[in-house]
């Protein structure tokens, strides 16, 4: 074998932590649909279970398909180790109950996914855990809103649904001289578009059904960071709340892995000229996309994302009604929630993603009763157009 290297993106994303020679010449790594594993001796269970040796024990704790997962994420977060976990809301389950107790608070992003806001209602409610948004605009922002006992500062970017984005930078720099780990969900941008580690932050989750997975068809979450603290957490909250990924759902994901970079190409590519054609359109009240060049957050997009990814929002004028009808009569776009598939994927985040949210918190956050999230597929862009105008049109 030839001296270790380091790869391009392209490349790690197909090799990174796999030795075909390990295992029979594979190409592919193999499923290991197992649940436990058996030891050559007792002595050897003895060492595996106190630590002292490594190896595999039982497939909550570790599974060989999800090792090279693992390792294979976080080679492209840049972080230090990964976590594969049964669901996004596992992943982000995991980390905040690792970072807080009774009493303790979070800060978070102005907006978040309707799911997180429960999770965080429901530390809030059962346990006392106190959290509160930021716009986090400023330097003063951030600090105005930190508390002597915030333990954890949360931050989605681009926000969901809104769009808007937070300066990763100046959000880090803050939790380092307060000694806050930052944590970030990066499902929309995916590891491809943008590297939190790499920014300062701390922790970095995926909701890895969406563009890691890419074809809508695995329920999955990723999260990565330093050794130590991801190794506390797979011996405490992962282990036993018990939210591990499945040996199957772990293929699927270095499956989709290999054409993450060529997908992300076309999903900015194609969101480019959806954003361009419902800019013109004289229904359309407002798009939000990172990459409109007249939006305030457009600096803070080049400085820290390499594209403006494959998700853009949009309002109507008129109400509740004009958006149902608008998304009744497409044809090519599906109405579904989630995100980063093959198809173009419409939803309406007030009575959808983000129903729990009460219309107060809503409101806050900027979700208005007409706005639409789109998720661009990698269908022709001339086609996803045509059945937005068709729609567009039969509401005028």
């Amino acid at each position: 074998m030839g001296e270790k290297r380091s790869y391009h993106f392209a490349t790690d994303v197909i090799h990174h932590g796999y030795n075909s020679n390990l295992f029979e010449g594979s190409l592919t790594p193999p499923i290991f649909q197992t649940s436990t594993y058996s030891f050559k001796d007792a002595q050897q269970g003895q060492r595996r279970f106190a630590g002292e040796e490594a190896g595999y024990v039982y497939s909550r704790l570790g599974n060989p398909t999800v090792t090279v997962l693992e390792e294979r994420m976080a080679s492209i977060e840049k972080g230090e180790a990964a976590l594969a976990f049964a669901s996004g809301m596992a992943a982000v389950s995991a980390i905040l109950i690792s970072l807080t107790k009774a009493g303790d608070h979070i800060l978070c992003s102005q907006g978040v996914y309707g799911c997180t806001f429960g999770l965080l209602k429901m530390l809030n409610d059962k346990y006392q855990i106190g959290y509160d948004f930021s716009g986090m605009e400023s330097r003063e922002q951030i600090l105005a809103a930190i508390k002597p006992e915030t333990t954890c500062i949360y931050v989605e970017t681009p926000i969901n649904p809104t769009m808007r984005l937070v300066d990763l930078q100046l959000v880090s720099e803050i939790g380092k001289e307060k000694n806050i780990p930052v944590v970030v969900d990066n499902t929309f941008c995916s590891p491809y578009l943008q590297n939190p580690i790499q920014l300062g932050c701390d922790v970095v989750i995926h909701s890895a059904t969406k563009y890691i997975c890419g074809h809508g068809d695995v329920i999955a979450g990723i999260a990565v960071g330093k050794r130590e603290f991801l190794k506390e957490v797979a011996m405490t909250t992962q282990k036993d709340i018990g939210g591990v990924i499945a040996p199957f759902d772990a293929w699927l994901l270095l499956r989709g892995l290999k054409t993450l970079p060529i997908r992300m190409d076309r999903h900015c590519e194609n969101t480019r000229e959806i954003f361009q054609f419902l800019s013109e359109h004289p229904v359309v009240e407002d798009v939000f996309y990172p990459g409109n060049s007249k939006a305030e957050d457009y600096s803070i997009m080049k400085k820290q994302m390499r594209d403006a990814g494959g998700l853009l929002s949009f309002t109507l004028k008129g109400g509740v009604e004009t958006a149902q009808t608008f998304m009744n009569h497409l044809n090519l776009i599906k109405i579904a929630v989630s995100l980063g598939d093959a198809e173009t994927l419409i939803q309406h985040p007030a009575t959808m993603t983000h129903s729990v949210v009460p219309r107060e918190e809503r409101e806050k956050m900027g979700i208005q009763d007409t706005l639409l999230r789109l998720s661009v597929g990698l269908e022709a862009a001339e086609d996803i157009k045509e059945d937005l105008k068709q729609a567009l049109d039969f509401i005028m």
